[in-house]
């Protein structure tokens, strides 16, 4: 059931994508209470959703390569590579042409999953706000990892069988080979039901992720991958006052603090933040 401003509401199918029908109808007739504040977080949030999906499947096609830090490149006009293999946007150009060249000259750039899963986030996101705004959020922008802008404020919770589109998921592969520790797990953008985006794997199910990471085990190792029932999402109501089709002097109430500077998780590791 969806409760908008304490209430429960009738969608109208002409107010909604086919993407966004498909999903809400779903949402509306679960046992399962889903609530927004207004009809604009509702409808900014699966604006957001579906632009992060899109971003994901066109990530997968842009030509982007998978490699280590060690051997990360990037468009030399837009990023300078630092010494750990991460990119930090040249001082002329603006957050938002740098994350676009990403997509347009794709064939210049390779990096891990990680750090796929977070561009993907700023891919989303940039195509869902105003580009001002996208530019004054997201300063001196660093692609490495998980480090991530606290404007993204990533939210995280349990519950994986019941993840969205454009959700971020793990899998684990808990007896990875230390011959290949890249594939010691795959960040992922759920894309539908049981299809995810991994970079380095590509657009895959459940199992077929599974599958891949379990040709990267200890030989002998009878311990499968699996999916981690973590579920990490942008902070979509604090993000709906800078939509597109938004009153830019309105402020909607957040639901958590600011906090300065970049933040640092890995999902499924070792390191990572509970926002």
């Amino acid at each position: 059931m969806i409760i908008v401003a304490n209430q429960p509401i009738e969608l109208v199918r002409s107010d909604w994508s086919a993407f966004a029908w498909q999903w809400l109808q779903q949402l509306q007739n679960s046992s399962t209470v889903y609530t927004y504040q207004s009809m604009d977080h509702l409808h900014f949030e699966w604006t957001l959703r579906e632009s992060l999906v899109d971003a994901a499947e066109a990530l997968d096609r842009s030509g982007v390569s998978f490699a280590s830090f060690e051997k990360s490149r990037c468009n030399p006009a837009y990023w300078n590579r630092n010494d750990q293999g991460g990119f930090e946007l040249r001082a002329e150009v603006t957050p938002a042409e740098g994350i676009r060249d990403i997509w347009k000259n794709g064939h210049l750039y390779a990096f891990e999953c990680a750090t796929a899963t977070v561009i993907v986030l700023y891919g989303g996101v940039l195509n869902s706000i105003r580009e001002d705004d996208f530019n004054s959020l997201f300063r001196d922008l660093l692609l490495y990892d998980w480090h991530y802008d606290s404007d993204l404020r990533l939210t995280e919770k349990n519950g994986s069988d019941s993840a969205l589109p454009g959700d971020v998921l793990y899998f684990k592969n808990p007896d990875v080979s230390p011959e290949t520790p890249e594939w010691q797990g795959e960040n992922t953008v759920m894309l539908r039901e049981d299809l995810y985006y991994g970079h380095g794997i590509g657009i895959a199910s459940g199992e077929e992720i599974i599958r891949s990471l379990n040709q990267n085990r200890i030989p002998g190792s009878t311990v499968s991958a699996y999916l981690m029932d973590t579920v990490i999402y942008p902070d979509f109501l604090y993000l709906s006052r800078y939509a597109k089709n938004s009153n830019a002097n309105t402020q909607t109430a957040s639901s958590t603090p600011v906090l300065p500077g970049q933040l640092y998780v890995r999902i499924g590791g070792s390191r990572y933040l509970r926002v």
